[in-house]
């Protein structure tokens, strides 16, 4: 009988964060080190494959990379946008082809997952649910200390996925920007 007893559930608060924006050929990835309060940036950049390659070839290139910096990371945690609806149902169905590569691959290491819309994303970053991409990228560049020169989008929108988890995953009054 556990009557009268409480529960007392506590959360990592020192945790690696992979961020990731995904493509059909570029996926732009963050390593994020949240320590306490601190956030450290490990590593971000794109994964590119030609898009002359096969989308199956194309799929185990970005994989095969992306397992190279889970091993030197070692996170413990993934973070993406939600699922979206696209026009074109082709676009959709090779983003999914994507998103659930990268999932799989992570939940095999026992990555923890984290989605968020990408309007919750801009909301924790720049205050805006509708913020561009661009004014995503500045507060990200000023918030982790980032020089701005040659960033691509898809890096930066994957440092902004990591910093979300990590600040939103932390935060109980943040909950609802979960996806």
């Amino acid at each position: 009988d556990n009557a009268g007893i409480e529960m007392i559930y506590t959360i990592p608060f020192n945790m690696v964060i992979l961020g990731i924006d995904p493509g059909s050929v570029t996926t732009g990835y963050a390593f994020i080190d949240k320590q306490g309060s601190t956030i450290r940036v490990l590593e971000y950049g794109t994964f590119h494959a030609p898009e002359t390659q096969a989308f199956e070839n194309r799929l185990l290139h970005l994989i095969t990379s992306l397992e190279v910096l889970l091993d030197k990371y070692k996170p413990e945690a993934l973070s993406m946008e939600s699922a979206f609806f696209a026009i074109n149902a082709r676009s959709a169905l090779v983003l999914g082809h994507v998103r659930g590569a990268v999932l799989v691959t992570c939940k095999k290491r026992g990555m923890a997952f984290g989605e968020f819309s990408p309007s919750s994303v801009k909301q924790a970053v720049t205050g805006k649910g509708n913020a561009s991409k661009e004014m995503v990228a500045n507060m990200i560049y000023a918030r982790l200390g980032i020089a701005s020169a040659d960033v691509p989008l898809d890096a930066t929108d994957a440092l902004a996925l990591a910093a979300c988890h990590a600040n939103v995953m932390f935060r109980p009054e943040l909950a609802a920007l979960r996806g």
